[in-house]
Formats: structure tokens, C-alpha cells, sequence
């Protein structure tokens, strides 16, 4: 079944295919979240197991007098996160180049030997698509950064090691544990985002491109989370530090 609209064919059974495509890139993208963030089975991928690692070294941290090593390390953290907001940008950037370059964009591809150009509406549907990832990923990545911030004070604010044992010492450790845990997840997020922007870009080439990018991606994401030597490595069966 197709619409005639103007000069444009419209072509209804691959609208829908383009809309389960996209519905399902979203679907993953919230239930992969959900289940690494908000589920038991999350509780034991490498992220939740390095969470721990975080506390453990507020923790010996109290146990310092001199801590400036600890505060080299996290100007490392800030550094990397500074370099993947940055990157956000310049990929966002991108995306809106992309955006107006619809009829350049369009010509290119009607010049291929397989017609994969779609309607300029659909293309610009994709890119705008494309901009929100970038957009989220920026505003992650710099929520990161502002958090990140924020513990290298609660660093800086650390009781004395002589005080280590009082309440207002453990109450500080909670504190900046939970901060430095929100600061890394919000990273997490920005290169999920990532991630899944890579998947997205299937869509520019077939709505069955996407399906296999986005599978892909997830495949991918979830190997690093709980099948990788990394997390192998993490695995809490071996001698685990207690502060």
C-alpha cells in the first residue's frame, strides 16, 4: 500500500517497518538500562562490583594522612570524563551537519548501487533522532564531570586519619561513597548512550539494519557487563579488600 503526498511515494508497510525498528532500538536501550541499574541480576555485573571497589577506597582513604596520590587519581576520573563531554559535542556537531545537509546527503545516496535514500523526511527524522543521543550523552557526561567535582571536595573535606573511628568520619564515608557511585553511573550512561548511537546509525542504511545493529550492541554491552575477563577479574569469590 503506498500514499502519493506532494512528490513523494510514502510506502506504509515500510513506515511501519521503520517504526518497529526504532521502537525496538528504544526498547532495548530501556530494558538493558533498567536490568544493569534497577534489577538483582544488575546487582552482580562489573559496574555494581567496582561500586564496591569505590567505598573500599574512601574508606582507606580515612585511613591516610597524606592523600595526594588519591587526589591525582581523581583528576584522572575528571580528565576522562572532560574528554568524552567534549567528544559529545563534537559529535552532536556532527549530527546537526548532517541535519542540513539533507539534499546533499540524499543525492550521494541515489548515486549507490542500492537505493538506500529515503524520503527527506525520514532523513531528517533520523538525524534528529541521532541529535537527541548526542544530546543526552553530553548532558550525562557533564553531570559526570560536575559530580566528580563535587567528590574531589568531599575528598578534600575527609576527616583526619586520627579521626577515623568516630561517627561524623563514617557518616562522611557513606556520603562521599554514594556521591562517587552516582558520579560513575551517570558516566555509565553517557557511554551507554554511545554505544547505542553507534547501533542507531543502522537506521541510515535499513530499518533491518538497525535491528541487527542494535541486537549487536546490546550482545556486546552485555558480554562487557557480565561475561568479560574484566568481570571475571572482579569477581567477588576472590580476596576482596575490607576496609
Amino acid at each position: 500500500m503506498a500514499i502519493l503526498r506532494g512528490n513523494e511515494r510514502i510506502t506504509m508497510s515500510g513506515y511501519w517497518v521503520d517504526m518497529a525498528a526504532v521502537g525496538f532500538f528504544v526498547l532495548e536501550w530501556l530494558v538493558y538500562a533498567a536490568t544493569l541499574e534497577h534489577s538483582a541480576y544488575g546487582r552482580d555485573s562489573l559496574s555494581a562490583r567496582m561500586n564496591r571497589y569505590r567505598e573500599v577506597w574512601v574508606r582507606r582513604l580515612l585511613d591516610r594522612e597524606a592523600r595526594m596520590v588519591d587526589m591525582q587519581i581523581m583528576a584522572s576520573l575528571q580528565n576522562g570524563t572532560a574528554f568524552f563531554a567534549s567528544t559529545s559535542l563534537i559529535a552532536l556537531g556532527g549530527a546537526l551537519a548532517l541535519l542540513h545537509a539533507t539534499n546533499d546527503a540524499l543525492v550521494i545516496l541515489s548515486k549507490l548501487p542500492v537505493d538506500l535514500s529515503p524520503s527527506p523526511a525520514l532523513w531528517e527524522l533520523k538525524c534528529v533522532g541521532l541529535v537527541l543521543i548526542c544530546v543526552y550523552a553530553f548532558f550525562k557526561f557533564a553531570w559526570a564531570y560536575r559530580l566528580f567535582n563535587y567528590v574531589a571536595i568531599l575528598f578534600g573535606g575527609m576527616p583526619p586519619a586520627s579521626q577515623r573511628g568516630t561517627p561524623e568520619a563514617e557518616a562522611h564515608v557513606i556520603r562521599t561513597s554514594r556521591l562517587f557511585e552516582s558520579a560513575g553511573r551517570h558516566f555509565n550512561r553517557g557511554q551507554r548512550a554511545f554505544f547505542f548511537a553507534l547501533g542507531y546509525l543502522g537506521w541510515f542504511v535499513s530499518p533491518w539494519v538497525l535491528f541487527v545493529t542494535t541486537a549487536a550492541v546490546v550482545i556486546v554491552t552485555w558480554r562487557r557487563q557480565f561475561a568479560s575477563s574484566a568481570w571475571a577479574a572482579m569477581a567477588p569469590e576472590e580476596a576482596s579488600p575490607k576496609g
